[in-house]
């Protein structure tokens, strides 16, 4: 088993960690309503995708309504 053979110092650890960077996600604009979404993911307000209605709660939504 592979054991160190000096202590890792502060300032080492600390650079290291310091390359780590969060990003923010990218966003989109949904086609049908309007609502902020996430790239590439079902609307959680109206439930289309690429300009159709994909999700089964919603369609089921649309449908009465026609």
């Amino acid at each position: 088993m592979a054991v160190p053979k000096k202590r890792t110092g502060k300032a080492k650890q600390a650079s290291r960690r310091a390359n780590w960077k969060g990003t923010v996600p990218e966003t989109t604009i949904c086609t049908n309503c309007g609502a902020t979404i996430l790239t590439h993911t079902v609307c959680t307000e109206c439930g289309s995708y690429k300009g159709k209605v994909v999700s089964k709660k919603f369609a089921k939504t649309e449908q009465s309504a026609e």
